[in-house]
């Protein structure tokens, strides 16, 4: 039996250990803000938050998640919108949308580690893929968010 939470709930699950954590959440969560993208880790449009770190759920096993906090798009801000969030609201960044919520997952943990975020460091290190090719905009979301999120501290 795998106990873990989601969103801060207590999660349990007794199926096939194998199973990726992204067919978990959309199929028997019903949690759809997660999308599937390329099914290798590639894309990140799959990305959540395993204790805190961006991590890809389309290659995440189910065996891989016991004991730990995942946590969704859903289930980042209880209050409103997170600033990431906010950020691209601002910015007005998705074209289709589709990959925006792997790319604010990943924002969200990029920004804990380079709260000053420079260009050279968005380009080494936040690498989601748009296959819309919004780049420019998420450079301007990342960059804002990191302001919103010094304001709210």
């Amino acid at each position: 039996m795998i106990r873990f939470k989601v969103n801060g709930q207590e999660r349990t699950f007794d199926g096939d250990e194998e199973m990726p954590l992204l067919w978990y959440l959309r199929d028997d969560l019903k949690l759809k803000g997660t999308k599937f993208g390329c099914g290798i880790g590639s894309c990140g449009a799959c990305t959540v938050h395993i204790d805190g770190s961006a991590t890809r759920s389309c290659v995440t096993p189910m065996e891989a998640v016991d004991s730990v906090e995942v946590t969704t798009i859903e289930g980042i801000s209880v209050n409103g919108l997170h600033p990431v969030q906010k950020a691209w609201l601002e910015i007005d960044v998705p074209q289709c949308g589709y990959c925006q919520v792997g790319q604010i997952m990943a924002t969200i943990d990029f920004l804990k580690q380079y709260p000053n975020p420079k260009d050279a460091d968005i380009d080494a290190a936040h690498d989601n893929l748009c296959r819309c090719g919004t780049y420019t905009r998420i450079r301007q979301a990342i960059h804002r968010a990191a302001d919103l999120m010094k304001e709210e501290a």
